[in-house]
C-alpha cells in the first residue's frame, strides 16, 4: 500500500514539474566541434563564458547541420565574460563549432515545450 501511495503522489506531481530536458552539456577551454545532438523545436542553447582575464577573451559559436556540415548560422560572438540563452525553433541533428580565446566555456542544449518557449526572454548577447 505504501508503494502505491508513493506512485500515486509521483504521478500527480509529474504534470507540475517543468518539461525542460537537458539534451547535452558541453564544456572546454579550446576550439572544438561538439558531438552531434538531436533536438525538436523549440530548444535552448544556454551558454556561459568565464576567464581569468577581462581582456583578450573571446567566444564564437556556430550552429552546423551534423549531416552534410551545412552552416546554419552564427549563434554567438562575444569578447566578454558572461552568460545567456538563445531560443531555436528548428528541429534536427546539429553540432556546434566553437572558437575560444583564453576562455572557459560551458554550453547546455535544453529541450523545452512550446509553452516554455512562449515565456522565453532573450538573455545575453
Amino acid at each position: 500500500m505504501k508503494n502505491a501511495t508513493l506512485t500515486l503522489l509521483f504521478l500527480l506531481a509529474a504534470p507540475l514539474a517543468g518539461a525542460e530536458q537537458l539534451i547535452k552539456d558541453f564544456s572546454g577551454t579550446k576550439n572544438a566541434t561538439t558531438a552531434q545532438f538531436t533536438v525538436e523545436g523549440p530548444w535552448l542553447l544556454d551558454w556561459r563564458l568565464d576567464a581569468d582575464y577581462s581582456q583578450f577573451v573571446a567566444l564564437d559559436i556556430a550552429l552546423v547541420e551534423a549531416r552534410g556540415g551545412r552552416h546554419v548560422g552564427r549563434v554567438l560572438h562575444t569578447k566578454r565574460k558572461g552568460n545567456g540563452v538563445k531560443l531555436f525553433e528548428e528541429s534536427g541533428t546539429f553540432q556546434l563549432r566553437i572558437s575560444s580565446t583564453l576562455a572557459r566555456w560551458r554550453i547546455k542544449i535544453i529541450q523545452i515545450t512550446d509553452e516554455e518557449a512562449e515565456l522565453y526572454t532573450p538573455r545575453g548577447q
